[in-house]
């Protein structure tokens, strides 16, 4: 018998084992007075989630519970808990802790918190518990990153911009996206759906940029205002130093990545803003390609609380609605989905539904 109090969850044993998914109980952290215990209703599932399984991003702690795109409902607050009642639906993105003191944090960057915690694969320093995530019954996560969510969104569509909404969303308005800006979305995927879905809903000018044409109905359906495709001849001449902005999305820096092609679309002290993480990728700069335009190369990571609640109100107010497939949550539907997400078999979000079913009521 454990002496911590215990969740039940679908957890990956091994990388060698990642399409094999088991139910198990696991350990939770105490619970703190600043903490929200929440019973999950759904969980979006992240390209992250694959590539922690699979060990492509490094060793894990497993046995593991992934996902980071938790909706679900606050069963009890700690007692110093202000920001979320009992009761109310909330959701959980990628990170759950920071320490709130330090620069960064005070700065609405508590993302870039030197001390900050994944919502799953974590370790907590005081009991050792690894952090476990959102293909589980409950969550336990400090009010900080607990956030309502707005009575106009459905649980399944909110779940996924968690984590790859923020992330598109965060870069597009610290870097300006709004009215009177051209913005390119590099890769129509999971995060850059909503990199197009978002920029529109700013109000900038949006333009999708893709491999081929396969994807331009779907830019299209989504608001995107052009598209193109950098296997075309001369694919960038008529746009050369137009964009303001760049968001790559882009899960492979491979061979045949021309980077120089897509910073000389930038206008002077343009930005490209890299929020892809492929693995084992190196993005290959050449000085001289900075010089035309003086652009300016950047990253980001997820978004701050502020951010969050600003973009899910705005997702709210514009009626904004992620492209989801549901799937019923159990181990032979996660095994199949990851495994199409490995793929990219999915256009271009997957939420697993129907927890009640697969932990109880």
């Amino acid at each position: 018998m454990s002496k911590y109090d215990q969740y039940e969850g679908f957890q990956v044993e091994s990388p060698e084992t990642w399409t094999q998914f088991r139910k198990n109980k696991f350990d939770t952290k105490p619970f703190g007075d600043h903490d929200v215990e929440i019973k999950i209703e759904c969980c979006g599932v992240c390209s992250s989630d694959v590539h922690t399984i699979t060990g492509g991003w490094g060793a894990q702690h497993f046995p593991l519970a992934v996902g980071h795109e938790i909706v679900g409902k606050a069963l009890r607050v700690g007692p110093k808990v202000t920001l979320i009642k009992e009761g109310q639906r909330v959701g959980v993105g990628a990170q759950s802790w920071s320490c709130l003191e330090c620069r960064q944090c005070k700065n609405d960057n508590e993302t870039y918190c030197p001390k900050q915690m994944d919502t799953y694969g974590a370790v907590w320093p005081d009991t050792g518990i690894v952090t476990q995530g959102g293909y589980s019954s409950h969550v336990r996560t400090h009010e900080h990153w607990v956030f309502p969510i707005p009575d106009a969104l459905p649980s399944h569509l909110a779940a996924p911009m968690l984590c790859a909404g923020i992330t598109s969303y965060s870069p597009l308005v610290r870097n300006g996206a709004g009215p009177g800006k051209k913005v390119g979305v590099v890769g129509l995927g999971g995060l850059g759906h909503f990199g197009v879905l978002f920029s529109k809903a700013l109000g900038a000018e949006t333009w999708v940029i893709s491999r081929s044409h396969s994807k331009e109905a779907d830019a299209k359906a989504m608001g995107a205002d052009g598209y193109l495709a950098t296997g075309d001849k001369d694919w960038n001449k008529d746009h050369l130093m137009t964009f303001d902005l760049i968001i790559s999305t882009a899960n492979n820096f491979g061979e045949g990545f021309d980077l120089s092609g897509y910073l000389a679309l930038l206008d002077v002290h343009g930005k490209w803003i890299s929020v892809g993480l492929p693995e084992e990728a190196t993005l290959n700069i050449k000085p001289q390609d900075l010089l035309g335009n003086g652009c300016l190369i950047g990253a980001s990571h997820l978004g701050s609380r502020r951010e969050m609640l600003e973009m899910l109100q705005l997702a709210a107010d514009k009626g904004i609605k992620s492209w989801v497939e549901t799937v019923p949550i159990s181990a032979e539907n996660l095994s199949k989905t990851v495994q199409r997400l490995h793929k990219n078999d999915v256009r271009y979000r997957f939420t697993m539904t129907d927890y009640d079913k697969a932990f109880g009521a």
